[in-house]
């Protein structure tokens, strides 16, 4: 069986990792670690944990962990991974990094946004874990750069009209909401409950560092430079994201054209569903799930068309993709640990 780690188990996305992996049928859990919480079991950081998880988590110390896990998860911020990957690169693990350090082609775009890379000379060999979209290079890879929630659920509906010239790349505009969880565990004034509560708010306008991750992926699969418009919201609720993208369509085309496009492209990908005419997503039913929901409208006195996608932020957008990567490239079934049946309320 398998054995897996994960560096950062504490945050929330580290934790939802901690969840799955836990109740996953081909893999153990053999290594947690934080510094924050150190020498704690994992049950008394987290009490939904209790009887299920029982390890302690600890400092984080390259060989001793490395003997330990073969396949191992990063949940840490953005700066610390490109420290910590090249050795456990060297020591021959396979490894799937939830922050932005390995998710560009290009460094200078990556140092623009964020700061200067220490590990660039990885970066030809990282591959982005957009699991639908990259799935052969995934099987094949040692190190994945898994995607932002934001870019997931923005990527998954314009991919495959890109690719079928359905969509005018100049004319992309996505209005994404999240919930608070997005925000990340650590103590901040803007996830605090009175300043989150009763708000609804647009934050980084046109300055997310997400933009430019979904600008490289889209100028690639288009080979030729794409920029967009992108305004991420902050809702009142724990977890979920809704995102909104309007793009101008080439030429008339029907419903049928752009379901057929979409649909054909995901038969073979379970975790995206097309939702059935006249239905558009909601963050309701896919909460606690891997799954990526899309609908959509044309606006014929525009010739607009209106996509509609819905993801958890904390699975699809990060922990369970982050999991799915891992299913990849173990060479199981992509579903296995992630057959969660959406609540129906």
């Amino acid at each position: 069986m398998t054995k897996t780690g994960i560096i950062g188990a504490t945050g929330y996305a580290g934790a939802e990792l901690v969840r799955i992996l836990s109740g996953h049928p081909d893999v153990k859990l053999t290594a947690i670690t934080s510094r924050q919480y150190a020498g704690m079991k994992y049950d008394s950081i987290y009490s939904s944990m209790a009887g299920v998880v029982t390890l302690a988590c600890e400092e984080f110390n390259m060989d001793s962990f490395c003997d330990k896990v073969d396949i191992i998860f990063i949940a840490l911020p953005h700066k610390i991974p490109m420290e910590i990957v090249p050795g456990l690169i060297k020591r021959g693990k396979k490894v799937i990094d939830l922050s932005a350090d390995f998710r560009f082609k290009d460094v200078l775009r990556y140092e623009k946004y964020y700061q200067p890379h220490t590990a660039k000379e990885l970066l030809k060999e990282a591959v982005y874990g957009l699991c639908e979209i990259y799935f052969d290079e995934i099987k094949n890879a040692s190190l994945i750069g898994n995607p932002g929630c934001y870019p997931t659920s923005v990527l998954l509906p314009l991919v495959p009209l890109l690719k079928e010239n359905f969509i005018d790349i100049n004319t992309i505009i996505a209005d994404s909401k999240s919930g608070v969880s997005g925000a990340g565990r650590s103590l901040s004034l803007t996830a605090h409950f009175c300043e989150a509560n009763e708000s609804f708010k647009a934050y980084k306008v046109a300055g997310h560092r997400h933009c430019p991750e979904m600008e490289e992926i889209l100028s690639a699969k288009a080979k030729k430079p794409v920029t967009i418009t992108f305004v991420p919201h902050l809702v009142p609720m724990t977890r979920g994201m809704l995102t909104t993208t309007y793009v101008n369509l080439l030429k008339k085309t029907d419903s049928k054209e752009i379901r057929n496009c979409i649909s054909s492209f995901y038969a073979r990908h379970p975790f995206v569903r097309i939702c059935p005419e006249n239905q558009v997503p909601d963050t309701m039913h896919v909460r606690g799930t891997n799954y990526c929901d899309i609908g959509f409208k044309i606006d014929e006195r525009n010739n607009r068309l209106i996509i509609i996608s819905a993801i958890d932020n904390l699975v699809k957008g990060a922990a369970g993709q982050a999991v799915q990567n891992m299913n990849i490239m173990l060479g199981i079934d992509e579903t296995r640990g992630l057959n969660n049946i959406p609540f129906a309320v």
